[in-house]
């Protein structure tokens, strides 16, 4: 059993707790305004802007993975344009990888924030903005704060969604080694392959950690339920 993990590279495993750590922290920029104003806007589109940031639990990996490919391929404008302009490739490298991340997670980070907010007392809110606080300070000094449980569920739920993504990432880019190669897409290799003790060996790791990743969730949850529950 040793020898079976010395010969076990590690790498895949790196590259998705990389990959997963910097979309979280993009999608935490991107998301905490647009959660904070689908929370609280009024608007008539508000059901079109919801329908649009959860289509990527509902699509097929292979569809929004195709869309992506194609949008940052040299097929398109936008991959156009980086390549022909400024000599960069936007498919089968780890930038790809980070935007197609961003693109099927935003869904898993939007929602617990904006329902966090949501739950956020008006009262409160009301109180902020009378006191002279802005729509920024109110949602960074006053929401933010009072939304613990339902943050830690957007960040942790994101970074673990990630870290398990397979169809987006093998179709946006492939299976590179040291640069897209990461743990779900060299456990398929493995399967392929025939070779199911590494297989085995990699998913029992996956599974370790996607459970320990939501029981902190839940722990961290539980306690601020019981925290807030015995005021």
């Amino acid at each position: 059993m040793i020898d079976i993990l010395r010969n076990i590279e590690f790498g895949p495993f790196l590259l998705s707790f990389k990959l997963a750590g910097i979309t979280t922290l993009i999608l935490f920029v991107i998301a905490m305004p647009l959660s904070w104003y689908l929370s609280q806007t009024k608007s008539k589109f508000k059901p079109y802007m919801e329908a649009l940031t959860a289509l990527p639990i509902v699509l097929p990996p292979s569809v929004l993975g195709f869309y992506i490919l194609w949008a940052l391929s040299h097929n398109s404008p936008l991959g156009k344009f980086f390549e022909d302009i400024l000599g960069y490739k936007l498919v089968f490298n780890f930038t790809g990888l980070v935007i197609a991340s961003c693109f099927y997670s935003l869904p898993f980070m939007v929602q617990p924030l904006q329902s966090g907010f949501e739950s956020v007392s008006k009262n409160m809110l009301e109180a902020s903005y009378i006191s002279g606080k802005g729509k920024m300070q109110t949602l960074l000094k006053v929401a933010l704060p009072n939304i613990k449980p339902s943050l830690m569920t957007a960040i942790i739920v994101t970074f673990a969604h990630t870290v398990g993504e397979f169809g987006v990432v093998l179709m946006v880019g492939g299976s590179i080694p040291d640069e897209t190669k990461v743990a779900s897409v060299a456990i398929y290799e493995f399967v392929e392959i025939m070779d199911y003790t590494a297989a085995h060996i990699y998913s029992g790791i996956m599974v370790i950690i996607s459970f320990f990743v939501l029981l902190s969730v839940y722990i961290f949850n539980h306690k601020q339920n019981k925290k807030f529950g015995g005021i």
